[in-house]
């Protein structure tokens, strides 16, 4: 029988990167998506017919944060990862044959705004905000379902780097047009995790059967803002990077509809439990990350 994996909200950077990849594997890819010609969210029935004997479920599914916190969008943003997160357990609830490995995303902006410690999932403190509580409750809806033939694996995502796409896009034009240099303080923490790797840790975690609960998706080398984009511009040839002040990030992000925290919260994430259990990441640092994405 032909091997299958269904991805839930395959359609965005990190989806069509695994769908690629698996499908290189040989695997049949399923895809859930409000678009069309995926299996649609309208259709449970479909769901668990996609689900049945599958190797693994990944459910990506939720609406881009990238975009100003109004009423509507914060209501579409949470609903978007706990209705489907729900529709998902539910559907593999009626399975026969469920798939043993359930990889659900989060997000590792869970975590406080940290410069004077690294983050761990067992010591990391839970922040406050919009954006901590949409974490929350995603995966407060994902570790609600109890499947006896089902493993469970919330990724706490950091932010991913990659050829074709994601935030390389903007950032690439900032160094570009000469506004490459540090965004705000410059002081605060980036984490991040090239997609590739996010790619090797589902197949390190469909491989290790012990491994369930929550992990830190992030390369153990996070860097500060000013760290980033001295790199970015190194590798990019650019001498010149003029800085962008805490008041210019506002009045820019209200232009282009998105919010300063996606810049200035400081993320200091350190994949632990990856660590511990031998999880080797193949892009350990950011030099090497962006080497191989802006050579490309």
């Amino acid at each position: 029988m032909e091997k299958k994996i269904v991805i839930a909200g395959g359609t965005g950077f990190i989806g069509r990167y695994l769908q690629k990849k698996f499908h290189e594997m040989g695997y049949m890819v399923t895809i859930i998506s409000r678009q069309s010609p995926h299996v649609s969210w309208e259709r449970p029935d479909e769901i668990v017919q996609a689900l049945e004997g599958a190797e693994m479920l990944i459910n990506l599914a939720g609406k881009s944060v990238d975009c100003r916190y109004n009423e509507k969008n914060i209501a579409d943003i949470f609903k978007s990862r706990t209705e489907t997160t729900n529709i998902l357990g539910n559907a593999l609830f009626q399975c026969q044959n469920p798939p043993p490995l359930w990889i659900n995303s989060s997000t590792a902006t869970i975590y406080r705004h940290a410069e004077d410690r690294p983050m761990t999932e067992e010591d990391g403190d839970i922040g406050t905000g919009f954006s901590v509580e949409v974490a929350k409750e995603w995966e407060k809806a994902f570790f609600s379902f109890s499947l006896p033939e089902t493993r469970q694996a919330a990724l706490r995502i950091a932010i991913v780097l990659g050829p074709d796409g994601g935030v390389m896009t903007p950032y690439k034009n900032l160094v570009k047009f000469g506004l490459g240099g540090v965004q705000g303080p410059g002081t605060q923490k980036f984490s991040w995790i090239h997609v590739e790797d996010v790619y090797r840790i589902i197949l390190f975690l469909n491989e290790e059967k012990e491994l369930s609960g929550v992990f830190n998706c992030a390369s153990p080398d996070p860097v500060t803002n000013r760290e980033l984009m001295a790199q970015l511009r190194d590798v990019m040839n650019k001498k010149i990077g003029l800085p962008t002040p805490k008041w210019m990030l506002e009045a820019g992000a209200v232009v282009i509809k998105t919010e300063t925290e996606l810049v200035l919260k400081s993320r200091w994430v350190i994949p632990d439990r990856l660590v511990k259990a031998g999880f080797v990441f193949q892009y350990d640092t950011l030099d090497k990350a962006l080497g191989q994405i802006l050579t490309k």
